[in-house]
């Protein structure tokens, strides 16, 4: 008896290959999940957030095959300072040292009466 143009064994050699994929797909699925919560324990480690136990079992279901992007502890760590840098308010104030005010000031001028110009086509008051 033939399943969709298939042999019988045909269709059964295709059901078990299905639940093969199906098994990869779940466990790659599990460890990306282990991996996520690993990310958030160490987040509520660093951050001092109580622990989830959700989280806590997911871990141990994955084992001890679960590894966090070096990138993402990286960023959990704190060891980027250059973007933190630029993005602090002292990491702003000197790029404000480095600035030429009168350019500066040219700048904001001429954006002003660019704005003025604009407004005064539009508005038939001013």
């Amino acid at each position: 008896m033939s399943h969709d143009g298939m042999s019988r064994e045909e269709y059964e050699e295709y059901q078990k290959q299905m639940v093969e994929e199906k098994m990869e797909r779940d466990a790659e699925y599990s460890t990306r999940k282990a991996e996520r919560a690993c990310l958030r324990t160490c987040l509520r480690e660093k951050y001092r957030i109580p622990k989830s136990e959700q989280d806590e079992i997911m871990i141990q279901q994955a084992g001890d095959d679960i590894d966090v992007p070096e990138e993402l502890i990286k960023m959990v760590d704190g060891e980027v300072p250059q973007e933190e840098e630029k993005e602090s308010i002292m990491g702003q104030m000197q790029n404000l040292q480095n600035m030429d005010m009168d350019q500066l000031k040219e700048k904001a001028q001429a954006t002003f009466v660019e704005m003025k110009s604009k407004a005064e086509e539009k508005c038939t008051l001013m």
